[in-house]
């Protein structure tokens, strides 16, 4: 049953990987068009080659909402998955400790890389460095351009679109788990028409710690209850309706983190998979045009 929408809703925040970008389908594809031009290189170890053919050759099309230009890959998006889960254990080694550094965040997740490849077979690591060996599906190179597809994640089709829409009544905001400069240039790179952008390293630290929620609402000179956050992730909202705010649930495709919360009545509104994401959203928060 939805809640009903606070009259004196005034900012809309938004989570931003995986409920604004797309993370795993992208960054499977990237790695599987990367490896089918590398197979194209004679230079290949025949084991890396092997094992290369194999992470190409079985393959899944998406095929649910009618996406018929989108593509996952079964193992790379287990590639993908596993990457994006070991950087959040990185994190979660922060939080441990009061504070998470960010950058390091992001050094981490290109770090892991070669690691989980080499884990794979795929990257022959030589013992007395950290350099890429002769024979390896990718060179220093190739490795450093693919490891910053996370500066570039695509925005979901519903995106920028619906941003438009509840600009005309909102102010829309960015409150991401990472530093400003990355969030910045993601935000620029796929001309997101965000408003303002927040994230979580500009209060020092991390969601769901309140102090980034309510530092948030401060900086942006409004009440706990004139804001909501928009994530695809329940944990984030459960963090944020504790702190007061509406909480807004947009599901996407294999993002949530925490099933676990599902069925435990936090979500304050919920968009279903599907179902229009932003776009939808700004309709049922009674702006025309949205539905």
């Amino acid at each position: 049953m939805t809640t009903p929408v606070p009259p004196q809703l005034r900012v809309l925040f938004f989570d931003v990987f995986g409920t604004c970008v797309a993370q795993i389908p992208p960054v499977a594809d990237e790695l599987h068009k990367a490896t089918q031009e590398a197979l194209k290189s004679s230079s290949l170890d025949n084991e890396v080659r092997a094992k290369a053919n194999e992470m190409v050759s079985h393959h899944s099309y998406h095929k649910k909402n009618k996406r018929t230009s989108s593509q996952t890959y079964d193992q790379w998006s287990s590639f993908a998955a596993q990457w994006n889960n070991e950087n959040e254990s990185f994190v979660s080694s922060g939080k441990d400790h009061g504070s998470v550094d960010w950058v390091a965040v992001d050094s981490q997740r290109i770090t892991l890389l070669p690691k989980l490849l080499a884990q794979r077979g795929l990257i022959i690591s030589l013992s007395d460095s950290n350099e890429v060996g002769p024979g390896s599906l990718f060179n220093a190179s190739q490795l450093q351009n693919l490891a910053t597809i996370w500066h570039r994640l695509p925005p979901w089709a519903d995106t920028c679109r619906g941003l438009e829409l509840l600009n005309r009544k909102f102010s829309t905001v960015t409150l991401s788990n990472t530093y400003n400069s990355l969030m910045q240039n993601l935000v620029a790179h796929s001309n997101i028409p965000f408003k303002h952008i927040y994230t979580a390293d500009m209060f020092h630290s991390y969601k769901p710690d309140p102090k980034v929620y309510l530092g948030a609402a401060e900086k942006m000179g409004v009440k706990p209850e004139e804001c909501a956050l928009v994530a695809a992730h329940l944990g984030d909202l459960k963090g944020a309706k504790e702190c007061g705010f509406y909480a807004v649930y947009v599901e996407r495709e294999g993002e949530e983190k925490s099933p676990e919360l599902r069925g435990k009545g936090i979500p304050d509104l919920v968009v279903g998979e599907g179902e229009g994401g932003f776009v939808e959203l700004a309709g049922r928060l009674g702006i025309k045009g949205g539905e």
